[in-house]
């Protein structure tokens, strides 16, 4: 029995859209899916999913149904009840590809890993930024405005660094304030995370019951603090290990690499790097991820925001000053789609030289786009146990102490970010700069100096006796 996921488009009230143009929305979902993003992270990992009709009483009734089960944040928009269309998409909660059906237990961890470099655009206007990430600064603005009890110790760096030791704290961190950048599913239902933008206390004892059969199937294992300490510290070296592998053996397209960043490969905000320097230690190490895996392609797609939001808004601008005086040239331009080979070729182009034409303008809007949408899809990562003769060779494998899993890494939400989105953009980066500067940065650097002088003026001298 195949388990498969409808998505159906939301609106909001009284902006209800004709059929045709459901249609023609949900055509460009699957089409960006298949022509562009597939291109980027690989065949394996992107599943782009099917457009169906469905009959109209079905979805009504299925509408009826799930409302109650809506988040209250996500209940500001309505869903298309009108159309009957729908995209079908494979469970990723699942392991996939879904050849046939799973009859063990299945664990899945979504992760939201966000921007995983520091701009390196000459553009940026405020030095901050070339030293702390966007996450980081981010926190404080969320917890200003109520959105999270508390900052996460969470930083994207970290998890990207390739680092097996600064990727077990940024997974560690996750665990501990999930946030929306981490959810765990058993059996395809959710038993960690939150569900709503609400305060969510981690209960690690909770989740251990739950993983305890998957990491440790005898019962050999004491419970109480150790044992749910023991069952994290397995999760956390699955993840880590599933994230570093390669699975999808075909190369994503024919994109050139854009060049990693002569800067910084870590964040100063980051808990695991502030850990550092009160150890009296100042270098991190950044092993760098296997070309293959999809951390790396992920971070491959995030850098094609070369220009910072700061030097890509005025080509925005461009673009829209052109538009003003020529609307009709909007399709021509393939803002809205169709988004087919055409519109992946015209991405390839790296160049960073300004010759003042729109063309060029709107090639590192297109591509500033696709970098957002790569900064804030999900991973998803499967696993079944498995025992060792059952294991084909066609499924990846990890080891833990006591288990074998069988597992397949996904990625999710690529739905290509809006062109009308960049003057919000433009407008938050200026709100997370200036308030991390005058109400975080200023109450900081004093401690943060007086570390590092403390740290470098310590010398040891030795005299015989």
């Amino acid at each position: 029995q195949r388990c498969v996921v409808l998505r159906f488009l939301k609106s909001p009230p009284n902006q209800n859209k004709t059929p045709e143009e459901i249609l023609h929305h949900l055509q460009n979902i699957v089409d960006f899916g298949k022509h562009v993003m597939k291109q980027f992270f690989g065949e394996n990992y992107v599943h782009h999913g099917e457009i169906i009709q469905l009959p109209l009483d079905f979805v009504r009734q299925l509408c009826l149904k799930i409302q109650p089960e809506r988040p209250e944040c996500r209940c500001d928009k309505d869903m298309d009840t009108l159309s009957g269309y729908a995209m079908c998409l494979p469970n990723l909660t699942r392991l996939q590809p879904f050849r046939f059906a799973e009859h063990r237990p299945i664990l899945c961890i979504e992760i939201k890993p966000k921007c995983g470099f520091i701009p390196f655009s000459s553009h940026v206007s405020q030095e901050i930024k070339h030293k702390v990430c966007r996450y980081c600064m981010h926190q404080h603005l969320k917890v200003a405005n109520g959105k999270w009890k508390r900052p996460s110790k969470y930083c994207p760096l970290d998890l990207f660094s390739g680092n097996k030791q600064r990727m077990h704290f940024a997974l560690k961190s996750l665990l501990q304030e999930a946030q929306n950048n981490l959810k765990i599913f058993k059996n395809g239902e959710l038993i960690y995370g939150c569900k709503d933008d609400q305060d969510c206390v981690s209960d690690w004892n909770e989740l251990a019951r739950h993983l305890k059969p998957f990491f440790f199937p005898s019962n050999g294992l004491v419970s109480g603090p150790q044992c749910t300490r023991t069952i994290v510290k397995e999760l956390i070296h699955v993840i880590t290990m599933a994230l570093l592998s390669s699975t999808d053996t075909c190369r994503a397209g024919h994109m050139k690499t854009v060049p990693i960043s002569q800067g910084r490969s870590y964040c100063e905000a980051s808990a695991f790097n502030k850990e550092l320097v009160r150890n009296g230690k100042h270098k991190l190490e950044s092993s760098g991820l296997p070309r293959g895996c999809l951390l790396y392609k992920t971070l491959q797609a995030q850098m094609l925001d070369m220009l910072d939001i700061e030097g890509l808004y005025p080509l925005y601008s461009r673009v829209e000053q052109y538009l003003e005086e020529f609307p009709e040239e909007r399709s021509t331009l393939q803002i809205d789609g169709p988004y087919n080979e055409a519109f992946y070729e015209k991405l390839l182009d790296l160049s960073l030289e300004d010759d003042g034409t729109v063309a060029f303008a709107l090639t590192k809007v297109q591509q500033y786009r696709i970098a957002m949408t790569a900064k804030d899809c999900s991973i998803m990562i499967a696993l079944s146990p498995c025992l060792q003769d059952e294991c084909s060779e066609q499924r990846p494998v990890v080891l833990t102490s006591k288990s074998r899993f069988t597992f397949s890494v996904s990625v999710l939400d690529l739905d290509l970010k809006p062109y009308e989105s960049i003057p919000h953009q433009y407008k938050l980066d200026g709100e997370i700069v200036n308030y991390y500067l005058k109400n975080v940065q200023a109450k900081e650097d004093p401690v943060m100096s007086n570390l590092f002088k403390e740290n470098e003026d310590c010398t040891l001298v030795l005299h015989k006796v």
